[in-house]
């Protein structure tokens, strides 16, 4: 197993980090928030999962080793695989997961896309005794990336892949109405679904 990659990082994509290890380049599939960290030609360090099916070896790359473990625990849940678990993490730090899971918040839980009532409850009940408890133990952890944060989150995320704050800025301001539509109907700004969104803002004004 790779327990992770470090270098300088060659490139960057929405939803993919390319370390130098050694001369090789290795893709390692990531979260916007941890995307939003990285800078091409800097060093970077991520902790990684690698997985591996018939047909693909997939790693996966984290912003320290809670993330990673987290990742893992996750799928010993039944109907969840690494693209749900690293979904999860991109909408709710490894602590707002188990503060959800420890308090039995639903809402929480079907504010990830892919995640209904139902998943969210049978969630609730498998997980309970694998995550553990919460470290910060404040409730306002929940949903910390994807409420009043989620500009924060997906300004530093377009300024990680290389564009100006003013492109950025111009970017953000363009899904707004997307994000405050989720808030007005009760759900929350999805930031992978916005980074994708701005991305292509920024792609028809180039």
């Amino acid at each position: 197993m790779i327990a992770f990659v470090s270098g300088p990082v060659a490139a960057l994509a929405p939803d993919t980090a390319v370390v130098e290890v050694g001369g090789v380049g290795m893709a390692v599939q990531c979260t916007p928030n941890t995307l939003s960290a990285l800078r091409v030609g800097q060093q970077a360090r991520l902790a990684t999962s690698l997985v591996v099916r018939e047909d693909s070896l997939t790693l996966y790359g984290f912003a320290d080793d809670d993330e990673r473990q987290t990742f893992e625990l996750l799928q010993t849940a039944s109907g969840v695989g690494p693209r749900l678990a690293q979904a999860m993490l991109a909408v709710h730090s490894p602590d707002a997961l188990r503060l959800a899971v420890a308090t039995g918040d639903e809402k929480a839980l079907t504010a990830v896309p892919g995640i209904g009532k139902k998943g969210a409850q049978k969630l609730l009940l498998e997980l309970k005794d694998r995550l553990g408890e919460p470290v910060g133990g404040s409730r306002a952890g929940v949903g910390s990336a994807v409420t009043a944060g989620w500009r924060d989150q997906l300004q530093a995320a377009l300024i990680g892949l290389g564009y100006a704050t003013r492109e950025a800025d111009e970017a953000v301001a363009a899904v707004t109405p997307q994000a405050e539509a989720a808030l007005a109907a009760g759900g929350a700004p999805q930031v992978p679904q916005l980074l994708k969104a701005a991305l292509q803002t920024l792609n028809r004004a180039r």
